[in-house]
């Protein structure tokens, strides 16, 4: 009877799984605080971004009311004071809201629960507004509820909590 040469034994599992001849990885050209991302600036920016624009849009819809303009519904009934008046409380809240969006821009939390505060003022003063020209009231309460989502859910010092 003749034996037969041994043969070679099939690789092991380990041999297998070692990597051979594999590239060195390269070293991290950045900073490891160039990788930290702020999940919520985007929505601030917006946040103060469209505060900026609603208090431009506040500060001449009270220019024109208190001017008589042609451009609100006239023969319009106010319950509690009248057209002259809204106008002028226009002006005061689109002029901080002004200066509020300046402020978040600067990252300033006092600046951001101003922003909340003056935005939740505008939602009541556009209700009060709505006889006198109703569509654009509507508009600028609904982006008035878009701000108040930006501030509050992502304008906290915390808002490095909700990476994932």
């Amino acid at each position: 009877m003749r034996v037969m040469p041994h043969a070679p034994s099939p690789p092991t599992m380990r041999a297998m799984t070692k990597p051979i001849g594999t590239p060195p990885v390269p070293a991290s050209r950045a900073d490891a605080s160039s990788y930290d991302v702020d999940p919520g600036k985007g929505w601030v920016l917006f946040a103060g971004l469209m505060l900026g624009i609603v208090g431009v849009l506040n500060l001449v819809a009270g220019i024109a009311a208190v001017d008589n303009s042609q451009f609100y519904v006239r023969e319009v009934e106010f319950v509690l004071a009248d057209l002259k008046t809204f106008g002028w409380f226009l002006i005061v809240v689109g002029a901080l809201q002004l200066l509020t969006s300046v402020g978040i821009f600067l990252q300033s939390e006092a600046a951001r629960w101003a922003g909340v505060i003056f935005v939740g003022l505008n939602m009541i003063l556009q209700f009060f507004f709505l006889p006198a020209h109703p569509i654009m009231a509507l508009m600028i309460f609904f982006v008035d509820v878009i701000i108040l989502f930006g501030l509050l859910t992502y304008g906290g010092r915390d808002r490095h909590s909700l990476q994932g």
